[in-house]
């Protein structure tokens, strides 16, 4: 494997056992876990200088004004993009809903289209519903091929149009893991002259990322899914996007000047960011980008698509199994969604529960996508820096453990 084992060492929970057997750690798709320098850079913030940013004069205060615009620094680096066009969010939830409603409550008028795929996670499908009931548009959809997985591309330029206005797209798939050609994506909806929303939430912790490969307008992703903690995320885009954008929130920070019956705004990323930001969790995933920028992204992206060739293999030896999704390891990620003949996925995971062993069942916030594959739900295992082929080996007995204990034929 191109990532060194030591890594592994590095991540606390990791280290216990369920019930005498080791914990294996199949569920990285729904969130990462966390290193110790994470964790470090948490307690030091609140125990050597907690104070609010932007405000204090103070020396804690300024260190923690220092400390937190250093993150977003790093933060944009990560991703190739200069500062001031990166805002802290919640996560990629709430970077999609400034977009929707920021951007298309501003722009997007009654009869206009946005263009989303069948294969988006709710996150990404939802504010769009949202979007075009208050403005009276159209949602328009790219079709997914159930037999691989994949988008059909053909039924893209089909519903592209001059009233086309909003393309959202998932950059990997959290349930089948297709990684999809989104700069093509973004050229064919730029020359009908929309903008491009790329849901990078599980592509930019697993591979490198630049947004000026990907041509996009707006990159939402979160930090819990790449080493940081819940509850940080964030949203880059085109500068003079933004600065074209009014406020999502209003409040404290994001103003220039308050009068009584009006008010004058920051310039971004400020104007995005009312409040006290989430000033600890923001500078912890500074410090969860040094460490991914250490190990190195493209040694991520190798041992993943090594760990996920192995799972592809092992899997297709077990009775029963379904496997869904590109059979390519360099067209997909590290979720690899599964069945199995006359188990219920809920089951499949419980009894895995009790061999140690974490994956997910259900439709992963991604129902219509279940619904083109022709499945109610599935099983779902993904991979991350700290997994290991005895992970997948884990996985493999436990369906065979799942298998017996359901009485299926051997």
């Amino acid at each position: 494997m191109s990532v060194p084992s030591e890594v592994r060492r590095d991540f606390p929970l990791l280290q216990r056992s369920v019930d005498g057997k080791p914990l294996v750690y199949l569920d990285s798709a729904a969130t990462s876990q966390k290193p110790w320098v994470v964790l470090e850079a948490l307690q030091r913030y609140y125990e050597e200088y907690n104070a609010n940013v932007h405000r204090g004069l103070y020396r804690i205060a300024e260190r923690a004004t220092l400390a937190y615009e250093e993150a977003r620094a790093k933060v944009a680096a990560f991703i190739g993009a200069p500062p001031e066009e990166l805002i802290f969010t919640r996560g990629t939830t709430e970077a999609i809903n400034l977009v929707a409603y920021s951007y298309g409550d501003a722009y997007v008028r009654p009869g206009d289209e946005i263009l989303v795929t069948e294969m988006e996670h709710h996150s990404n499908l939802v504010p769009w519903q949202l979007l075009a009931q208050r403005r009276g548009a159209r949602l328009r959809f790219v079709r997914v091929r159930p037999e691989d997985g994949t988008l059909d591309l053909d039924s893209l330029d089909r519903c592209l149009t001059e009233r086309t206005r909003v393309v959202a797209v998932t950059h990997q798939s959290n349930v089948v893991g297709t990684i999809n050609p989104v700069r093509d994506i973004a050229e064919r909806a730029h020359a009908v002259g929309a903008v491009v929303l790329v849901d990078g939430a599980q592509s930019v912790p697993h591979m490198p990322v630049r947004v000026q490969d990907l041509g996009c307008d707006f990159l939402a992703f979160s930090g819990h899914k790449m080493c940081g903690p819940t509850g940080i995320g964030a949203l880059w885009g085109r500068r003079e996007l933004l600065e074209a954008m009014p406020p999502f929130h209003g409040g404290g920070e994001m103003i220039e000047r308050v009068e009584l019956e009006k008010s004058t705004y920051k310039d971004p990323p400020h104007r995005f960011e009312a409040g006290t930001p989430n000033i600890a969790d923001a500078i912890a995933l500074g410090v969860a980008v040094d460490y991914l920028q250490a190990v190195g992204m493209e040694a991520v992206r190798a041992h993943e698509k090594a760990l996920v060739r192995y799972a592809l293999a092992q899997l297709a030896e077990v009775k029963g199994l379904r496997l869904y999704g590109p059979r390519d390891p360099e067209l997909r990620g590290g979720a690899v969604a599964f069945s199995l003949e006359g188990v219920h996925p809920h089951d499949v995971a419980q009894v895995l529960d009790g061999e140690g062993v974490c994956v997910r069942a259900g439709h992963h916030c991604a129902q219509p996508l279940h619904r083109a594959l022709g499945v109610a739900a599935t099983a779902r295992a993904s991979v991350y820096l700290y997994n290991t082929p005895e992970d997948i080996d884990a996985l493999v007995r436990g369906l065979e453990r799942v298998r017996a204990f359901f009485g299926l034929s051997p």
